[in-house]
């Protein structure tokens, strides 16, 4: 939640009804099956029996037997009836069971359009209860008879089963429609048909075309040579391998630069040295 909706939600002071504060209240754990029997089972329909046998100098026996209205929820599924229940006292922390009330009158008003009114009356008729303080925590333990066996056993046959399977199918599922060619393929072959066939130029025009771009730049790489003299390459290599070097060490590794009996530009050496000749001249002068 934002701190816009914080602030926009309104925080409402309730009484809290303590009547029943001082009852003593069982928390009860119960198996899955048996809570979602419950849960399908109407409120006016009695889900259970619960026997408590007390014998001297022992701990009370409980135990909980099912109806059989809730085993006829659902017939097909055969879950145990008889179940023992293990009690332990709650000594360390304090435990209570509350209830919200909430009338239908009010539910049904909030989804109107007058929100102020009917929140002033949803908290007026909303009520708070405590049921109880629990004392005592139970788990309830099915007894361990053909039923319950053949229950858990169904339980790990489903658990072992895979979630994904392989499994014939009749028909031919198509999810994308299948393309015969893609675009980028049909925009290159129009490109090269465009371009046509590169063909082998006299050895001396392309040596001129090459010199040309090495006066431009001192390294090139393959693509770039390809491009500007649109021949094959391999045409393009054996003239590359005549008048230039390739250079297989970094800063310029896999490029191309004229040799040095093609050099026309000066290196940073010999003007270095010029500039010193020119200065030492006009120092004797």
């Amino acid at each position: 939640m934002s701190k816009d909706d914080k602030e926009k939600t309104q925080i409402i002071d309730k009484d809290l009804d303590l009547s029943n504060a001082g009852r003593g209240v069982w928390l009860v754990k119960v198996p899955k099956y048996i809570a979602q029997k419950w849960e399908k089972a109407p409120s006016n329909m009695d889900v259970g029996k619960l026997r408590i046998s007390k014998t001297p100098g022992q701990k009370a026996q409980v135990s909980l037997s099912l109806t059989p209205s809730v085993l006829a929820l659902d017939p097909e599924k055969k879950i145990p009836t008889e179940h023992v229940l293990d009690v332990s006292q709650v000594t360390k922390q304090t435990l209570g069971v509350f209830s919200h009330m909430a009338p239908a009158s009010a539910e049904s008003g909030t989804n109107s359009g007058k929100e102020n009114s009917t929140t002033a009356t949803t908290s007026d008729n909303e009520k708070l209860y405590m049921e109880g303080r629990i004392v005592q925590k139970l788990e309830c333990r099915p007894i361990a008879d053909n039923c319950y066996m053949k229950l858990k056993l169904e339980s790990i046959r489903k658990a072992s089963e895979p979630q994904r399977r392989v499994q014939p199918i009749d028909k031919i599922v198509q999810n994308y429609k299948p393309v015969k060619d893609h675009a980028h393929n049909i925009e290159y072959r129009e490109r090269k048909k465009a371009e046509g066939k590169k063909a082998r130029d006299d050895k001396n025009s392309v040596m001129d075309m090459l010199f040309h771009a090495f006066e431009k730049h001192q390294y090139y790489n393959i693509k770039d040579l390809v491009k500007i003299t649109n021949q094959p390459i391999s045409y393009l290599k054996e003239i590359l391998k005549d008048v230039c070097d390739y250079n297989m060490k970094n800063p310029h590794k896999n490029m191309w630069e004229l040799k040095k009996e093609y050099r026309h530009y000066k290196t940073e050496e010999k003007k270095d040295e010029e500039e010193h000749k020119s200065d030492g001249g006009s120092d004797s002068e």
